[in-house]
């Protein structure tokens, strides 16, 4: 809406009052520094032109008054008086001549003849010293000047008498307020005139503003196509032409912002993450298709102008002043289908919108799903927590026993080698511990390599069985081998040791919880494109719940029956690793108090019986 501007409130009346008002204060700075350097000179002129006619007339004087032995004195009186009535002026208003004795010789005072040969009524003649001063005239109340001068004798070797002058300091104070009243006067002439060439030299200047103002109007409507015209080659006109400039860059700067809004808005429907962006009240304006599938709703209808709190159901636990004063990260649980746990982890990220100057408008939350990281973090803690709880338990025991052995245990020959035996069988486990780390560590940091070879996979079985076979001999607990090949030989490309290793793990398991005289039944079968090898056994059987989990690193199902056989938590998490190295797959099946079967599918491709050839 536009708005009439006032011409008091308008910059052409402030431009030539801010002018007048300078020019003024100029002029009177430099005629009141003028005025009073005048005055003070005139002022001081007149007083030494008085002191100097002082003196003067005092000498001429004292000539006269020295001849009055000589003549009687009415003459010298006439003389005196003719003298000092043919040297006075206007500007002096009396002359007085007095003799050492105090008796008035003469005077210029037409009033005062009579004071002629009395006694001398002024008190600053009573010391016959030189004064000059300034004072008010009693009678008149004007301004005036007092000379007292005393009179020498002619040798200059006595006073004979003092002159006083009173001169009139009026006039000249006049001559000075004159001067300032044409001062004044011409101050003001040139005011006016001033007033009207600012007036003009102000609208010169605004002229061109109320153009560019009238421009700006027109793009503030999203008009872009008019120009502000340049009338000179200025410091105006060359803002005309920035401004005609601003107004094609507002005008691509505008595209861009467009265009960079379809750009910014195809990126949040692509995002992998969640955004959602609040006005200062917390209200959601803008969510992307990653957020509403995070929070589950079905449009942004759902979720546009809803309270953040309530969108992210937090409005129990937080307040919007909450969310402003901590910008913290937070953790949200949400059920889900989708992910194999039944549970969705978010975490949503907070940061404020703020302007520059400092308020907040608004909020910015950015959604991830960090569902896996969290179960990676949840393994990496129960690594970690696993790994210290198997490294203390031995320790602990080795810790005792050296103790003890300290203590004097190491000399009872019957004691001393049962200590020791044990310290170097938690020792050994714990060897054995660190070498499975290792290898699991080289696994999942891609170091370890393979030495392929293509081996002929029925012998590889046979020959790790037939070690088992000669262990039985001298053991307590009796168990059978059976075996159940295929007749074709079944050559497949392995490292030959990872894979002993994964069969020697899943025949130590399956021995150590067999039943004393169980069977354990080995198979080895082809199928399409792959080799099937199965290791059941007649033991107490897995859990159903425990058996998702037992490639898990650390992971027992008896663990004080492992722990007590010696087994290190990580025999089938290093079978798995090697497996899929291998790209095979390995997998367990159970019922209680039946057994358990393991299972190891590797790549196979049969080839012709002169292949080799």
């Amino acid at each position: 809406m536009k708005t009439k501007v006032r011409f008091v409130q308008s910059v052409n009346f402030k431009i030539a009052l801010t002018f007048i008002l300078i020019l003024l204060l100029s002029i009177e700075i430099i005629g009141a520094y003028f005025i009073r350097g005048l005055e003070r000179s005139t002022i001081n002129n007149f007083i030494t032109d008085m002191n100097t006619k002082a003196s003067n007339v005092a000498y001429m004087v004292s000539s006269e008054l020295s001849n009055q032995d000589d003549t009687d004195t009415t003459t010298t009186n006439a003389s005196i008086q003719r003298f000092l009535e043919n040297d006075n002026n206007s500007e002096i208003i009396e002359m007085r001549v007095v003799d050492e004795k105090g008796i008035v010789r003469a005077t210029t005072n037409v009033n005062d003849q009579s004071a002629i040969g009395k006694r001398n009524d002024y008190r600053d003649m009573d010391d016959f010293t030189v004064k000059s001063f300034v004072t008010v005239d009693s009678t008149t109340g004007n301004r005036v000047q007092i000379n007292v001068q005393p009179i020498q004798s002619p040798t200059g070797d006595a006073v004979i008498g003092a002159l006083y002058i009173k001169s009139n300091l009026e006039k000249e104070y006049a001559q000075i307020n004159d001067i300032a009243v044409i001062f004044i006067s011409a101050s003001l002439i040139a005011a006016f005139i001033s007033m009207v060439i600012a007036l003009f030299v102000a609208r010169s200047i605004t002229q061109p503003i109320g153009e560019m103002r009238q421009q700006a109007l027109r793009i503030a409507r999203g008009d872009y196509s008019g120009k502000v015209a340049i009338h000179a080659q200025d410091e105006l006109g060359q803002l005309a032409d920035t401004f005609n400039q601003l107004a094609e860059q507002i005008e691509e700067t505008q595209e861009a912002i467009e265009s960079e809004r379809n750009r910014l808005n195809s990126v949040l429907s692509h995002m992998t993450d969640g955004v959602i962006a609040t006005d200062r009240r917390g209200k959601v304006i803008t969510i992307n298709e990653m957020a509403l599938s995070l929070l589950d709703k079905k449009n942004e209808e759902e979720a546009i102008g809803q309270s953040i709190l309530d969108l992210l159901e937090i409005g129990e636990e937080y307040t919007l002043r909450t969310l402003l004063e901590s910008s913290n990260e937070m953790l949200l649980h949400r059920s889900s289908s989708e992910v194999e746990s039944g549970q969705l982890i978010l975490r949503v990220d907070f940061s404020m919108i703020r302007r520059d100057s400092g308020f907040i408008s608004g909020i910015v939350a950015v959604i991830h799903d960090v569902t896996e990281q969290e179960k990676t973090e949840k393994e990496r803690r129960d690594f970690v927590s696993n790994v210290s709880h198997e490294l203390r338990t031995p320790l602990t025991s080795m810790h005792s026993y050296l103790e003890a052995l300290s203590d004097g245990a190491w000399r009872d020959e019957e004691i001393a080698p049962d200590f020791l035996k044990v310290t170097l069988d938690e020792t050994d486990r714990m060897i054995r511990m660190i070498n499975d780390l290792l290898n699991l560590s080289r696994m999942d940091g891609g170091n370890a390599q393979l030495q392929k070879e293509y081996v002929n996979f029925n012998e590889l079985v046979h020959f790790v069985l037939n070690r088992f076979d000669m262990m039985v001999t001298g053991k307590e607990k009796r168990y059978v081998i059976r075996r159940d090949f295929t007749q074709r030989d079944l050559w497949v490309e392995v490292d030959a040791d990872r894979m002993i290793q994964v069969i020697d793990n899943i025949m130590n398991n399956a021995i150590k919880y067999s039943p004393d005289g169980g069977v354990i039944t080995v198979s080895l079968s082809e199928t399409h494109n792959h080799i099937l090898l199965s290791i059941r056994d007649q033991g107490m059987g897995i859990p159903k719940v425990d058996l998702a989990k037992i490639f898990t690193r650390f992971y027992r199902v008896d663990k004080a029956r492992a722990r007590k056989q010696g087994g290190t938590g990580l025999g089938l998490a290093i079978s798995r690793e090697v497996i899929k190295a291998h790209k095979g797959s390995i997998w367990a099946e159970s019922k209680e108090n039946y057994g358990s079967t393991f299972y190891i599918s590797l790549p196979y491709e049969p080839y012709e019986e002169d292949w080799w050839e």
